[in-house]
């Protein structure tokens, strides 16, 4: 399913290319960090995921056979508008076209398998549907995206609240960090990185996100 599909899906927010890739940031706020036992390292650590982890938000998340133990984990998505390659931070900015609210699911149990064996972890962060994703926002409609609340609500908990104004790597530098080795292409998408109070789904959540006062919505787990 293309962006601009699952986007036409929920009657908004429409995007006219498709997005080729999903460039994720690990480690960008230090709570979270510190939940995870993990060591600040000066350069963000970058992993990816395919267009096919792609899927409308407020469709029920379905816990995937691969894993016993996914977890959520939300975060501030950066949709580009321009091509991004080799660009500087000053630049960045007017190549953004949209914001969106994402959930990157992590199958926690294989990313830890993958680790202890030292083997790359991909699997555990791109299979199919792990990139639950709100319809867009145009840029000029967030006036401050490094200064907007992210909220996560699990059965009537608020499991993660943080500002976007605590990200080690603020989005320009990071956009333009991304830039020196990945282009990145209109309809891309780039995930911020998660606050802290990242935990495990269980079939029959309700959830709750929230970006600011722009992004309110529900899903739930199957």
């Amino acid at each position: 399913m293309t962006f601009e599909r699952y986007l036409s899906m929920q009657g908004g927010g429409r995007l006219p290319w498709p997005s080729h890739k999903i460039v994720c940031v690990g480690q960008n706020y230090a709570a979270h960090i510190e939940e995870m036992k993990g060591q600040q390292v000066s350069d963000p650590v970058i992993f990816m995921k395919p267009a096919t982890a792609i899927k409308p938000i407020q469709a029920p998340i379905k816990l995937p056979s691969i894993s016993n133990d996914v977890h959520y984990e939300l975060e501030l998505a950066v949709i580009m508008g321009d091509i991004a390659q080799h660009v500087d931070a000053d630049d960045v900015y007017p190549l953004i076209h949209a914001y969106a609210l994402a959930i990157d699911l992590t199958a926690r149990d294989l990313q830890k398998q993958f680790k202890d064996r030292g083997h790359p972890w991909d699997l555990a962060k791109g299979f199919d549907d792990s990139c639950p994703i709100s319809a867009c926002i145009p840029s000029a409609e967030l006036s401050n995206p490094q200064n907007v609340e992210l909220r996560f609500v699990q059965n009537g908990e608020v499991k993660q609240l943080a500002n976007t104004n605590t990200m080690i790597h603020p989005i320009d530098k990071l956009v333009a960090f991304i830039s020196r080795y990945v282009t990145l292409f209109p309809g891309d998408i780039v995930l911020t990185g998660t606050p802290a109070g990242v935990g495990a789904l269980q079939k029959g959540d309700q959830l709750h996100c929230e970006l600011g006062d722009l992004i309110s919505l529900d899903t739930s787990v199957l």
